[in-house]
């Protein structure tokens, strides 16, 4: 018997990108997109267009350059937005908008302020409008868990009449239980008369941290489209995670009976990627993609794991992209060992970004016996941080008195310039980031901070993810990675600065 096929929608480049502090600018949505299609997603949900002109240039950017994947933006039932997501979809290979207005009795009452008869006769004519620039449309009753059924089954078969090619069930504030859900779906396929001539989607969020499992619930139904985010990101509490959304299908084919187009080997880079460039750290109990997913410790779980690998692992880290191979690079390694060790792990550089980062390998590997696959990955991320970098770390002097305050010097190139100055604060990072602050004139607030070693042993790899307020709303994080946690801390805040001197 062949499996039914269930389409991944991939919204973390908008709703995922809703994340409070997750903003990413054209290039970086650019970078994730084509990470995407290496990944197989059917539909790329690029931002909402009409919601500034970066998200505009975003979607424009990714229409443009991305192949081989349909290409969408958000859009309400307005009649301009829809014109800006024609406008900015145009170079599309394969294009679809998707519109949406709230149907819940709790949003048209507070935050629209219509009656039902209104809002089903506004998303109609959006539908009707949008069917002159789109042959592919999807359309979201927002708020649908706590929707009125009845209500909710006139607004889909009506959408539906109207040209409306996808309907997506949107679980917006994460309310719904998945037996629920999933009766949801069931009731809508039996209830909307022409529901046949459109495909069901589920958008899930995770307020009761059950995203994943209202979604599979609605595969389970019937649903054919999941709209998810790489490693879960989100408003609030975030999205359904596509990677557990994916591997749950993947190793419960015989429970779901259905498949999916995703190159599961692409999952971890996709992961990286990601986090990388929003600044949110992966908790490392994450399923799939944790640094503990394929970890034992249990003496228990290790003998069992050495004698039959299937007796706690459900999936191979191989499965996911995870690469045993223990190639380790040292200080004698030359430029070509190390561009095709890049290129495995998903980094295609240009002979520019190879040079910088063979510069930093090699400052690394004096420091270093062994680089290992971690470390390159923290040393790409935290050397290729911004498209163009204007300061460049030189050197840190700190002092720490027995008693008062801890003293630092920094020194940072700019151009052909190496500016320095000296600061005080309440420890060596503290400092080191007001002294940054006078010689960048770009004072930050610091909004959180944290370190974490990404390799191991004692000359591990640590890297600082922080977030820096600048004023006027612009908010950056930031990462930076080096053997010292000091250094790594001055990292992520020179490139902080860095990311603000491009965004401006």
């Amino acid at each position: 018997m062949v499996a039914d096929r269930v389409m991944i929608f991939d919204t973390t480049l908008r709703d995922g990108e809703q994340a409070p502090g997750a903003a990413l600018d054209s290039q970086g949505k650019l970078e994730i997109a084509h990470q995407l299609v290496r990944l197989g997603v059917d539909v790329i949900e690029a931002g909402f267009p009409v919601s500034s002109p970066e998200d505009f240039k975003a979607v424009n950017l990714v229409a443009k350059e991305v192949k081989g994947v349909t290409v969408c933006g958000l859009s309400r039932c307005v009649k301009k937005d829809i014109d800006s997501a024609s406008s900015a979809l145009e170079p599309a290979e394969r294009k679809r908008i998707h519109l949406f207005i709230a149907t819940s009795p709790i949003h048209m009452e507070f935050k629209l302020k219509k009656r039902p008869e209104e809002v089903l006769e506004i998303a109609v004519e959006a539908v009707k409008y949008a069917r002159q620039f789109f042959d592919d449309i999807q359309f979201s009753p927002e708020d649908a868990s706590r929707s009125e059924r009845d209500f909710l089954y006139r607004i889909i078969e009506a959408v539906i009449s109207a040209g409306a090619t996808t309907i997506n069930i949107p679980d917006t504030v994460g309310y719904a239980i998945p037996e629920e859900f999933g009766q949801l779906i069931k009731d809508i396929l039996n209830n909307v008369p022409n529901i046949n001539k459109a495909v069901i989607s589920v958008h899930c969020h995770n307020d009761l941290g059950l995203a994943v499992a209202n979604s599979l619930s609605a595969v389970k139904a019937g649903a054919r489209q999941v709209e998810c985010t790489v490693n879960g990101i989100g408003e609030r509490a975030g999205n359904a995670a596509m990677e557990e959304i994916v591997m749950a299908l993947k190793v419960r084919k015989d429970y779901f009976g259905v498949e999916t187009s995703i190159n599961t080997r692409e999952i971890i880079r996709a992961s990286r990627l990601v986090s990388r460039l929003t600044g949110f750290v992966v908790a490392p109990n994450k399923a799939i993609v944790g640094k503990n997913a394929f970890r034992h410790e249990s003496g228990i779980h290790q003998d069992g794991v050495l004698k039959y690998r299937q007796t706690y692992e459900i999936m191979s880290p191989e499965d996911i992209g995870l690469d045993k191979n223990e190639l380790v690079l040292g200080k004698h390694s030359g430029r070509h060992a190390l561009a095709e060790r890049l290129h495995q792990l998903g980094f295609d550089l240009s002979k520019e970004e190879l040079d910088r980062i063979f510069e930093e390998f090699k400052r690394l590997a004096d420091r270093k016996k062994e680089v290992f696959d971690e470390d390159l990955i923290a040393l790409v991320e935290s050397t290729m941080r911004v498209d163009v970098e204007k300061w460049q770390l030189e050197g840190i002097e700190v002092t720490i008195p027995k008693d008062g305050l801890p003293t630092a010097r920094v020194y940072l190139k700019f151009g052909d310039t190496v500016y320095s100055e000296t600061a005080q604060g309440d420890g060596p990072v503290d400092a080191c980031y007001k002294a940054i602050d006078k010689i960048t004139g770009r004072p930050g607030r610091l909004l959180s901070y944290n370190i974490q070693a990404v390799t191991s042993g004692k000359d591990a790899m640590g890297e600082a993810s922080i977030t820096v307020d600048f004023g006027e709303g612009q908010v950056i994080n930031s990462h930076g990675s080096s053997t010292d946690i000091v250094e790594a801390s001055v990292k992520a805040y020179v490139n902080a600065v860095n990311k603000l001197n491009v965004k401006r």
